[in-house]
């Protein structure tokens, strides 16, 4: 039987395609498939292979005399910009030897080419050898262009990560205004589940293909058979292009090993992905500390306190930073893995537990304290590792996962955190007792700008629990996607209409305000303004932002419309038990795991074609068996356009308890924070994602 490790396996036999060819040469990559080679041993496992060195992808970036030969590793299409870049690199140097690795597959690139029909051999990758060779300045030299997909890194035993497509987001209402805006009147869709491949823009088909196409390179290894069911707009596209697959056919009448993959938009439930309510402790370490230089996952953990270094403001370019990713020790992996499914309070106790016994087994004078894990003590117990370089050496992984936890529990933000799920509680209660205007006016006290009566400095919020413009926009996503659970107001829908009209042009004006009145602009702030300084900031700009924002905001109660079942994520309070979230993934693992088998009206079944009509014919007059997601001993989730840490540790501890057996391997486009939603809901090109072309 399958066992979700030889997935993992999977991932690290796509790079050993690529580590073949690295010896000797000098490495380009781009930023994905670095983040892909960082959850799968690093540049260190290029070097061991024997490459020369490792460099950026872009046009400023060349080689010496002496360096004959290189390897590009790239995750776009070879065409634009890629191929710009990778002209201007063999340009300016002196290569005899060209290799190409591309994540995206050959039929794909007849697509981004306009080739409708199937071709013999790889045309397309045999033309870009002669181009290489062209650029190289003798058409004798070797070139090769050759498809792997390395787009998954295992972040975890029970996740596997697609950097490649992290931009990947489900389509929302503005989105399919846009769609049919291009289309005649007669033939435009009524809702975001009508939609097929074929009406979107070429961009995001070819995003969807790639996808599709390095699914069944993952099953085709592993000799998966699979049955794919969907749940939303965007996930029953990809799972009808993977059961589609020309090459995906072949393969499921041979595979021996059955799976199930059910693929769920991420848009089903925001609430859990914008909510507080995780408990995790990874969850606040992504969200409080500063992402890695082009990385969508992990995070960069301060060194300083190993070494002997003076903090002072250069400090920070002198070390270079640590991570979560700790492929090389297995202590740390475990740690990593405890961390990333537990509470919040049992993930700290397993920081401190593994860093007494690796202080114990390196005979180090440590004090042993109990009670209450404090950042300090955490922060006393690693500096005990400095005075003996091996043991630093050795612990080395252990101890990045140990700083970035007391770095995340010291950090003047986190107290946001707790202000946040405060208020996300009363709103919750709130929304059984009251109508949606009513609990959305609870927001407006909130929308005060920063350097108020109570603030330390004038324009500053560092280090309060008061919520900044990015908590606020965050409660709005938080309450707008539950706006449908509210209780119905006595007035007619007319009045209901202009009443919350009135009081989004307050809430508009009032955030407008806040924005205006930051001496610093976040990142996220930076994006929906378009500016990157309040100095470029003016009130008309703000005020258009976030009147786009409110569109968008709009539609996200109407998410689920279309399901039959499965429409609310909210119970509310009974006098005795208070309203509580029901996440949206644990209503798909109830009905997937329920003992009587019943059938989900909505987890559709996708990958039947033919056979399945004719079942679906048949079952009129007979009784016939449609396939089940719990049919098979391996199931995949796949959660288009993010997946939670808080949500890693719910579908555990389902699958612990209604079906112990069963093996569960989460697939996603990226490990969310919180902040991450606002900027996939209203700054990134959902429809237009950039491939590079």
């Amino acid at each position: 039987m399958l066992t979700t490790e030889e997935f993992s396996h999977f991932t690290l036999q796509m790079w050993e395609k690529v580590l073949s060819k690295v010896k000797k040469a000098v490495v380009f990559m781009d930023d994905k498939c670095a983040e892909s080679l960082h959850w799968n041993g690093g540049a260190a496992a290029l070097f061991e292979a024997g490459a020369r060195n490792l460099k950026q992808f872009s046009s400023f970036e060349a080689c010496g005399v002496n360096e004959p030969k290189a390897v590009f590793v790239v995750s776009t299409v070879l065409k634009g910009r890629t191929v710009d870049i990778m002209k201007d690199i063999i340009s300016l140097s002196h290569f005899q030897y060209c290799v190409v690795f591309t994540t995206v597959a050959h039929s794909v690139h007849l697509l981004a080419n306009n080739v409708t029909t199937e071709l013999e051999g790889n045309p397309v990758f045999e033309q870009f050898e002669e181009k290489l060779c062209e650029w190289m300045g003798n058409m004798n030299y070797t070139a090769e262009v050759i498809h792997v997909p390395v787009v998954f890194a295992p972040v975890s035993q029970q996740l596997l990560l697609t950097p490649t497509f992290a931009h990947i987001f489900p389509l929302l209402l503005p989105d399919l205004e846009v769609i049919n805006a291009k289309r005649p009147e007669k033939k435009r869709f009524g809702s975001l589940i009508d939609i097929d491949i074929h009406s979107l823009p070429t961009e995001l088909q070819i995003e969807m293909k790639s996808l599709a196409s390095a699914l069944n390179s993952m099953f085709e290894a592993t000799g998966t058979r699979e049955e794919s069911f969907a749940v939303g707009p965007m996930s029953r596209i990809i799972a009808g292009e993977l059961a589609s697959h020309p090459q995906a056919k072949n393969r499921r009448k041979t595979a021996p090993n059955k799976a199930s993959i059910i693929f769920v938009d991420r848009t089903m439930d925001l609430t859990g992905a914008v909510g507080h309510h995780g408990d995790n402790l990874v969850e606040k370490i992504l969200t409080v500390l500063k992402p890695l230089p082009g990385h969508v996952t992990d995070i960069q953990v301060d060194m300083l306190e190993l070494t002997s270094l003076q903090r002072t403001p250069h400090s920070q370019t002198t070390l270079a930073p640590g991570c979560l990713a700790q492929n090389q020790s297995p202590a740390a992996r475990s740690l990593w893995e405890a961390m990333l499914t537990s509470k919040h309070k049992e993930g700290v106790m397993e920081v401190r537990r593994q860093l007494v016994e690796a202080a114990s087994k390196e005979k180090l004078p440590i004090k042993m304290s109990m009670g209450r894990v404090t950042p300090e003590q955490l922060c006393t117990y690693m500096k005990l590792f400095r005075s003996s370089w091996g043991a630093l050496e050795s612990h080395c992984g252990l101890l990045q996962l140990g700083l970035a936890t007391a770095q995340t529990l010291r950090h003047p933000c986190l107290p946001r955190w707790d202000a946040c799920l405060a208020f996300e509680r009363l709103l919750l209660q709130a929304l059984g007792d009251s109508d949606f205007p009513a609990v959305l006016r609870q927001l407006l006290p909130l929308m005060k700008p920063s350097g108020g009566e109570d603030s330390v400095a004038p324009g500053s919020r560092f280090g309060k629990d008061e919520c900044g413009p990015d908590e606020l926009i965050l409660l709005l996503v938080y309450l707008y996607s539950l706006a449908e659970e509210a209780q119905p107001t006595d007035q007619d829908a007319e009045e209901d209409e202009e009443e919350l009209d009135k009081l989004e042009r307050e809430l508009i004006g009032a955030l407008t305000l806040v924005i205006t009145q930051e001496t610093e602009l976040s990142p996220l702030l930076q994006k929906l303004t378009g500016c990157a300084n309040p100095g470029e900031l003016t009130t008309e700009r703000a005020h258009s932002a976030v009147e786009e924002m409110f569109e968008t905001l709009r539609g996200l109660s109407h998410t689920r419309d279309h399901l039959k079942q499965l429409r609310s994520i909210y119970t509310a309070s009974d006098g005795v038990h208070q309203a509580t979230y029901h996440p949206f993934l644990r209503q798909i693992l109830e009905e997937v795991f329920h003992p009587d088998r019943h059938e989900c009206p909505d987890i559709e079944h996708m990958s039947g074609g033919l056979t399945n009509l004719l079942k679906t014919g048949f079952s009129m007059f007979m009784k016939v068996s449609r396939p089940h997601p719990s049919d098979n001993p391996l199931l995949f989730l796949f959660l288009v356009g993010g997946v939670t840490p808080s949500e890693l540790r719910l579908i555990k501890e389902i699958v612990t308890t209604h079906k112990p057996g069963t093996q569960v391997l989460v697939l996603s486009t990226r490990l969310l924070r919180p902040t991450d939603i606002p900027n996939l809901l209203f700054t990134s090109q959902r429809l237009v994602p950039d491939i590079g072309v």
